[in-house]
């Protein structure tokens, strides 16, 4: 069976923008969470977290959002999330979690934000 999730990086100025695709749930928790983890490792100052291809992401999947934000604090690192899909966005304001990660739509406006 096919790996349902997958983490990319590339470097984009001061930030590392960081594509997350496929399934955000229990089972791939574990295997996102340290992926997540090495890419904040790496980070200068800031990742950004495109979700555009997230087709899944329930409460784990959000458990994973929110440890990735205390994973980067206690890194010295900004951590904002882009492009999210509107289940996603749904469920971060219904859970509150919009007031704790900040969201920006193109990643272009993240880095921005983060750059200056």
């Amino acid at each position: 069976m096919d790996d349902p999730s997958s983490v990319e990086t590339a470097v984009s100025g001061l930030c590392l923008v960081t594509k997350v695709r496929g399934i955000m749930d229990y089972a791939t928790q574990p295997e996102l969470r340290e992926q997540l983890k090495q890419v904040i490792s790496h980070a200068e100052r800031a990742v950004v977290l495109e979700l555009t291809d997230v087709s899944v992401c329930d409460s784990a999947g959000l458990n994973v959002l929110l440890g990735a934000r205390r994973e980067a604090e206690k890194a010295a690192v900004v951590l904002v999330l882009a492009c999210v899909p509107v289940p996603l966005r749904q469920i971060l304001e219904m859970t509150r979690a919009d007031h704790v990660l900040r969201v920006f739509e193109p990643v272009a406006d993240a880095e921005a934000a983060l750059s200056s």
